[in-house]
């Protein structure tokens, strides 16, 4: 028998689930479906996704996603240090200022590199 300290969650869980399938639902009957050849053409991957996997493929869409993630996630950690600046103080104020300048480096040696050029 569930106890009733988890009643809570239950009906979260429940309510979720509930909302998540009206939102599917709600969705599949007023959408239009009306795929066109511009809707269904290969995009941000740059090449067909139905073709023979062992294609040679620009390696440049990789290096892009990967320093999206790794600028994307530094970034991140700026709005913890944000919310508890005034706790941390000066000492706060000078790691993060050293985080920011390795972050900043990094971004001009990739930008110098060419790694963000597209041609």
């Amino acid at each position: 028998m569930i106890s009733s300290q988890y009643f809570p969650i239950l009906a979260f869980v429940l309510l979720s689930a509930v909302m998540g399938l009206a939102m599917i639902i709600v969705n599949r009957i007023l959408a239009r479906f009306r795929p066109d050849v511009q809707k269904n053409s290969p995009y941000e991957c740059g090449f067909e996704a139905f073709e023979d996997a062992r294609i040679k493929f620009d390696v440049r869409y990789y290096l892009i996603a990967i320093l999206f993630i790794l600028f994307d996630l530094e970034v991140a950690f700026l709005l913890p240090w944000a919310l508890v600046f005034k706790q941390l103080g000066m000492y706060g104020f000078c790691v993060m200022a050293i985080f920011l300048t390795i972050l900043i480096a990094g971004f001009i040696y990739v930008w110098k590199k060419g790694a963000l050029e597209w041609e």
